[in-house]
């Protein structure tokens, strides 16, 4: 490695005693030093010390690349830090980085907790929802949190989830002479004196969601509009989401296909089209309820008016809409490889269907679901419409 000009430098709640001689000599040679309030005074900055900027920016720091330059972070600098934002802009030999334990290896260490086995989250700016798909009664997580107040609104939140039985521990300037760490329970909890940093690890006690496809109709908001609970499961398997793949969900509805597709692993995305408002605003709320801001968006208006603006296709699911026209400008549109699933319930589009099978091949299929009604006195099968879904690969 030649001489980097940048040293990214972990800290803990201990300050220069806890840094491995290394990081002190980088430290110590630097000429600035980027960080915190309280990272810049652990590490006795002084006039030395330039706080981040607000909002947060890495202009100041790539603007000083000729001379000696050294950033403070909390523990690893890549564990939900601003290591990664700084080195995507800067080659193998610019930067070198001296990571302390972070905040999960620290608590983890207290409880005796797997790190394996835990789930972690960085809720500073983050919507509770975000824990939801992983909320099942036994699980462990460790959350970062915003400030003092925050383990309180998690509490509520938790509570509102019916996770209210969830053992807290709160664990306040981990691995420093301030270190304290409190339990509580989510329903009943009443700590008022909370202060940063913090974190909570949390024992859920509660029975969340299935991670099977295939959630209760009456888990998103809609208007009536929905792939019902057994097609969505059977729509969910043809649709064969991968991790990273994106996915266009056209004549959207509820967006329930799009949720389920995100849910089915981290970094799936999704781009649900929707001509009405209403259910834009089903959509919305459900990206929010579920917590899939970061990778679920949806576009109002039509699939002919939007196609050319959206990110290359991995899977396109078309619930509503199928035309003709359509279906020709999506095929020459489709990137080699991207697969299509297409659900028809009328004549017409089933006979449209029919023909693009025999034309492009693919699976062909009639779906029919019977339920047991009331039959006057007695019971019997009361049958949905069919379903006919097409299923190709371009």
């Amino acid at each position: 490695m030649s001489d980097p000009w940048l040293s990214i430098i972990g800290i803990g709640e201990d300050g220069l005693p806890g840094l491995s001689r290394q990081s002190q000599e980088v430290l110590d040679a630097a000429e600035v030093i980027f960080g915190g309030p309280r990272h810049l005074e652990l590490g006795n900055a002084g006039n030395r010390g330039q706080a981040w900027a607000v909002p947060f920016s890495i202009e100041p720091v790539l603007a000083l690349k000729s001379r000696k330059v050294a950033m403070l972070v909390s523990g690893d600098p890549f564990c939900f830090g601003a290591g990664s934002s700084v080195t995507a802009h800067l080659t193998c030999d610019d930067w070198v980085a001296y990571p302390a334990p972070s905040t999960f290896s620290l608590a983890c260490s207290r409880l005796g907790w797997r790190l394996e086995k835990t789930h972690t989250f960085g809720l500073h700016a983050t919507p509770f929802s975000h824990l939801r798909p992983v909320l099942s009664d036994g699980v462990q997580i460790i959350c970062l949190m915003r400030d003092g107040m925050a383990p309180s609104e998690l509490a509520q939140w938790l509570d509102a989830q019916g996770f209210g039985e969830t053992i807290m521990t709160i664990l306040e300037a981990l691995g420093g002479p301030r270190e304290k760490l409190r339990v509580q329970k989510a329903s009943n909890y009443a700590l008022t004196d909370v202060t940063a940093p913090v974190a909570v690890a949390l024992q859920l006690r509660g029975r969340g969601m299935s991670r099977a496809s295939g959630l209760p109709d009456d888990a998103f908001h809609s208007d009536g509009q929905i792939t019902k609970r057994p097609v969505r499961a059977m729509t969910l398997s043809a649709l064969a989401p991968r991790d990273g793949e994106i996915l266009w969900d056209l004549g959207a509805g509820s967006g329930s296909i799009s949720v389920e597709w995100c849910l089915s692993a981290p970094d799936c995305k999704a781009f649900a089209v929707e001509r009405q408002a209403k259910r834009v605003a089903n959509i919305t709320r459900n990206i929010a309820d579920f917590g899939l801001e970061q990778r679920m968006q949806v576009h109002q208006g039509t699939t002919l008016e939007l196609m050319a603006t959206l990110p290359d296709p991995n899977v396109v699911f078309i619930g509503g809409g199928a035309t003709a026209e359509v279906l020709d400008q999506l095929w020459d549109r489709l990137p080699l490889g991207a697969r299509l699933v297409v659900n028809s319930v009328t004549l017409e589009t089933e006979a449209l269907l029919i023909n693009r099978h025999q034309e492009h091949g693919g699976q062909l299929m009639r779906l029919a679901i019977s339920e047991v009604g009331p039959l006057g006195s007695m019971r019997g099968w009361e049958s949905a419409r069919p379903v006919v879904q097409w299923s190709v690969t371009r």
